[in-house]
């Protein structure tokens, strides 16, 4: 039902648009997109179209380019398109050597009043047959209204670190001010089966969220990136599922507990009594690109039933868990074609959500999961 107080909510919303619109376009500061140019370096990479970044999300300060190898990586000339009137240190196009590590880029907005800094990677895929994800590394990000929010990553053995994994906190930091790491839907715990864990919890949005038609937020936690930039215009695009994989996965496994919220409703707030939430974890292989050669991501609109996925596992928990559990998943569909894997030619997603409805925005508010020691096979 629309409630009175929403139409001084949405009047508050237009107004602050109408602000946004009036403020100067110069003190953005943001990469939009990053390529390397030159085939003398198209060797170098698995795929032509994987010397480009488009549309890098505006809350992400990471990009990241994959490569055959690293050892023998020349130095690269990577270009940027940023922000009206940005400049960026160094410059773009300038060579860099990429062979040791990430190189550290500066945007500073046309005013100079605004600068934030970027780590550009080139990076191989790790290539062993099973990988353990024990989340134990963790950082905070700041966003511009106070509120912090973790941000997991992984790190090989010889320190380098991978920004595989991605949540839908920085969506919600857009509604709330001065939050702290726990009070958001996805946060790391102390209380994992080994050490740190994953926790993931649907949280009420708020009025301006109830307002917007997104009243509630489930913890979402996947191998993929969150594009902030689409919250607001379309939220299941936000969700971009899956990094590229030279390897096949066969199997899911790991380790979990939940408990559901007590009262189920739905995007519009109504209670319905006889649902009860459900968790859902799925893994999904997937082509990254179209016959002709365009990258293919999914999204929170069809990460389950594209045409282009290749092979799937889902599962759905559907009671009350309360002690540390195991979970196996198995997947089934078609076989990769070898040279277009040799080609690093699909993608690979592992989801976590503590609402099974939460793309449309359904569920309880305090349902709970958490999970930790997660593997894949290929």
């Amino acid at each position: 039902m629309y409630k009175p107080k929403h139409f001084f909510i949405l009047l508050a919303i237009l107004l602050f648009v109408s602000c946004i619109k009036e403020e100067p376009q110069n003190s953005e500061c943001d990469i939009e997109s990053a390529w390397v140019e030159g085939e003398e370096y198209e060797g170098y990479f698995y795929q032509k179209a994987q010397m480009r970044m488009e549309n890098v999300p505006s809350n992400s300060s990471t990009v990241v380019f994959t490569v055959r190898s690293v050892d023998d990586l020349p130095p690269m000339p990577v270009y940027f398109m940023l922000s009206e009137g940005a400049t960026i240190t160094p410059a773009s196009g300038s060579l860099q050597d990429f062979s040791q590590g990430p190189v550290t880029y500066t945007v500073t907005s046309e005013d100079g009043e605004w600068s934030r800094t970027y780590r550009v990677y080139f990076q191989k895929v790790n290539a062993e047959s099973s990988y353990l994800f024990s989340f134990e590394h963790v950082d905070e990000e700041v966003a511009n209204n106070g509120s912090s929010y973790h941000v997991f990553y992984e790190e090989s053995a010889d320190g380098e670190r991978y920004d595989w994994w991605a949540s839908g906190n920085a969506g919600v930091a857009i509604l709330h001010q001065g939050w702290t790491p726990e009070q958001f839907p996805t946060y790391s715990t102390t209380e994992g089966l080994i050490g740190r864990g994953v926790c993931l919890n649907t949280q009420y949005t708020g009025d301006l969220g109830e307002a917007m038609g997104k009243p509630i937020a489930a913890g979402n936690f996947f191998l993929g990136r969150f594009n902030v930039d689409a919250v607001l215009t379309n939220a299941l695009a936000a969700t971009q599922f899956g990094i590229p994989t030279d390897r096949q996965p066969t199997k899911v496994s790991g380790w979990y507990k939940y408990h559901p919220g007590e009262v189920f409703t739905n995007v519009n707030m109504e209670e319905i009594p006889d649902r009860t939430d459900q968790a859902h974890i799925y893994a999904v292989f997937y082509r990254n690109q179209d016959a002709v050669g365009n990258a293919v991501v999914l999204d929170g609109s069809n990460v389950l039933t594209s045409e282009y996925i290749v092979s799937k596992a889902t599962f759905t928990v559907t009671s009350a868990v309360d002690e540390w559990t195991h979970f196996e998943l198995e997947l089934e569909g078609d076989s990769a074609d070898p040279q277009i894997l040799a080609a690093m030619g699909y993608n690979f997603t592992v989801v976590f959500s503590s609402s099974k409805g939460g793309d449309l925005f359904e569920g309880a508010i305090g349902s709970t999961l958490m999970v930790d020691e997660v593997r894949v096979e290929f």
